[in-house]
C-alpha cells in the first residue's frame, strides 16, 4: 500500500471511529507520564468507576438508535437507589432490588407512552420528567443523604470476584445482554429501521409504537439497576448523585458514534465513548490537573469530537 493509501485508510480510521483514537491517544501519552496508569490495579478501578455511567448508556443506546433520547435517567437513578434504601428495611436484598428496577422500568413506560403514543417531543419529555423525579427523591430523603444499614447490600457494589469488581462483571454482562439484544434480534434491527426512517418502517410493517417504546422501558429498567449499584457501592442514597449524570451519558453515547439522528451507532460505540470520559477523568486525576482544568478539558474533548464528527458527515456529503 502506498503512502497515500496509508494516509486515506489512517484518515478513514480516525473520522469513523473518533472515541477509540481519543482512547488511544491518551494511552500513548502516559506512557510517558512516570505514573501508575499501566498497573492492573489502576485499568481495573478505572472501569469499576465508569461501569455504572456504562450500564446507563447501553439502556440509552436503544433509545437514540431509534430517534429519541433520554435524559430522565438521573433522576430514575436517584430515585432508585433511595427506593432500593428504604425497602431494605422491609423485605429481602434481592426484593428490593427488584422493585427498584421496575420503577425505572414503569418510568420508561410513562415516557414510552408520552413520547411515542402521544408523539411528543423527547428531549422535553424525559428532560421534564427528570427533573420531577430530583424533586421526589429531594422529598424522599429531605434534602440529605440517607445511609444503607444492610452490610450484604454495600458489598453488592463494593465486593469482587477473584480481584475483579463485581460492577465491573455486572457490567459486562449487561453489554454481552445489551449488544446480542441489538445485534442478533428482530428487535434490534427494527430499532434501527425506526431511527432511519420511521415512515418507511412503518409502511414495511414493523409495529413502530411498541418497538420504540420497549426501548424506553429499557433504558429505565437499565437506569433502575445503575442507581441500585450506584447506592450501593457508595452505600448511601441521596438526591443529588444524578445531577449531571443524563447529559454526561447522552453525550458519551454520541461522542462514541451513535447518532441523535437515529439508525446509526451501537452498544459498542457507545461503550467506546464513556470510556473515553472514564480515561480522561483517570488521565487528569494520575497527573494532577486541577478540577477547574479538568471540566474545560472534558468540555473542549466533546466539542473536538463532535465536530470531527460534523465535519466527516460533510466531507461524505460532497463526495456523494
Amino acid at each position: 500500500m502506498n503512502r497515500s493509501g496509508i494516509g486515506e485508510s489512517l484518515y478513514k480510521l480516525a473520522t469513523k471511529q473518533k472515541a477509540f483514537i481519543a482512547i488511544l491517544v491518551m494511552m500513548g501519552g502516559m506512557l510517558f507520564s512516570g505514573t501508575n496508569f499501566y498497573t492492573v490495579y489502576n485499568l481495573l478501578d478505572m472501569l469499576n468507576s465508569t461501569s455504572i455511567l456504562l450500564i446507563l448508556s447501553f439502556g440509552v443506546t436503544l433509545t437514540i438508535v431509534s430517534g429519541g433520547c433520554d435524559l430522565s435517567i438521573g433522576g430514575i437513578l436517584v430515585v432508585s437507589g433511595i427506593t432500593a434504601i428504604k425497602l431494605l428495611d422491609f423485605m429481602p436484598i434481592w426484593l428490593a432490588i427488584l422493585c427498584a428496577v421496575l420503577f425505572g422500568a414503569v418510568v420508561g413506560f410513562i415516557n414510552g407512552f408520552l413520547v411515542v403514543k402521544q408523539k411528543t417531543e423527547p428531549f422535553i419529555i424525559t428532560l421534564g420528567m427528570g427533573l420531577l423525579l430530583t424533586g421526589i427523591a429531594q422529598q424522599l430523603t429531605d434534602a440529605h443523604p440517607i445511609p444503607a444499614k444492610n452490610p450484604d447490600f454495600m458489598m453488592i457494589g463494593n465486593g469482587d470476584i477473584f480481584g475483579v469488581p463485581n460492577l465491573v462483571l455486572i457490567m459486562l454482562v449487561c453489554f454481552g445482554i445489551s449488544f446480542w439484544l441489538m445485534r442478533y434480534t428482530q428487535f434490534g434491527r427494527n430499532l434501527y429501521a425506526i431511527g432511519g426512517d420511521y415512515d418507511v418502517a412503518r409502511y414495511s410493517g414493523i409495529d413502530v409504537i411498541r418497538t420504540k417504546w420497549i426501548g424506553f422501558v429499557i433504558s429505565g429498567a437499565a437506569a433502575g439497576l445503575a442507581g441500585v449499584l450506584l447506592s450501593s457501592k457508595l452505600n448511601t442514597g441521596s438526591s443529588v448523585y444524578g445531577e449531571l449524570t443524563a447529559l454526561v451519558v447522552n453525550c458519551g453515547v454520541v461522542v462514541g458514534g451513535t447518532s441523535f439522528a437515529g439508525g446509526i451507532g451501537g452498544i459498542p460505540q457507545s461503550a467506546l465513548g464513556l470510556l473515553v470520559f472514564g480515561m480522561l477523568d483517570n488521565v487528569m486525576n494520575m497527573l494532577n490537573i486541577s478540577s477547574y482544568y479538568q471540566v474545560m478539558l472534558k468540555g473542549t474533548v466533546i466539542v473536538g469530537i463532535i465536530w470531527l464528527d460534523c465535519f466527516a458527515n460533510k466531507r461524505r456529503r460532497e463526495f456523494v
